[in-house]
């Protein structure tokens, strides 16, 4: 968990100083790249690190895709431990609401709806050497979201996302580029 956060800073400190473009509304042609980390989970337990990019083929809307990655086990010191892994993948896409109903500068406001599949498994070992492992309830992803991205830099942006996608909640960083 130490390295992805990590990486996220260092992913962060290098988009900073390489992006030149200085638009602080969503507009056609912006390449999104949120980076985050999802608080909850509505499929198991663990906190989902990810990341999302978004094209945007018109002035309201963007394309793109997302992958999130959570893990999460229980070691009951009997020799008895399982850990469940999950890789949500999906297309997603946003309508950006900006230039329709609120008109501030540095507010990016959308909405949207993410499809793909979980891809899940199951792994248990038990005090008597035997080991388990399976697909664990791997599923088709729909999921409907709202967010809002906040630029306080040109190219850089707080986000948030509530809904129900992977988590119920998701910060983060948005780069613009």
């Amino acid at each position: 968990m130490k390295k992805t956060l990590l990486m996220i800073v260092v992913v962060a400190a290098l988009m900073s100083v390489a992006s030149g473009k200085a638009f602080a509304q969503y507009e056609k042609g912006d390449k999104l790249l949120n980076v985050g980390i999802g608080l909850g989970s509505y499929y198991g337990g663990g906190v989902a690190v990810g990341a999302a990019f978004e094209y945007g083929v018109t002035d309201f809307i963007s394309v793109g895709a997302q992958a999130d990655f959570y893990t999460w086990g229980y070691n009951w010191g009997s020799g008895y431990k399982y850990r469940y892994t999950f890789l949500p993948i999906a297309a997603r896409g946003s309508y950006h609401f900006g230039k329709h109903f609120l008109q501030v500068e540095k507010l990016d406001l959308y909405a949207g709806a993410s499809l793909g599949y979980y891809i899940s498994s199951y792994k248990a070992d038990t005090p008597f050497g035997g080991s388990y492992s399976d697909s664990y309830g791997s599923k088709v992803l729909f999921g409907v979201f709202g967010g809002g991205r906040y630029y306080f830099k040109p190219n850089m942006a707080a986000f948030a996302e509530v809904g129900y996608n992977v988590t119920p909640l998701k910060v983060g960083i948005t780069f613009k580029f």
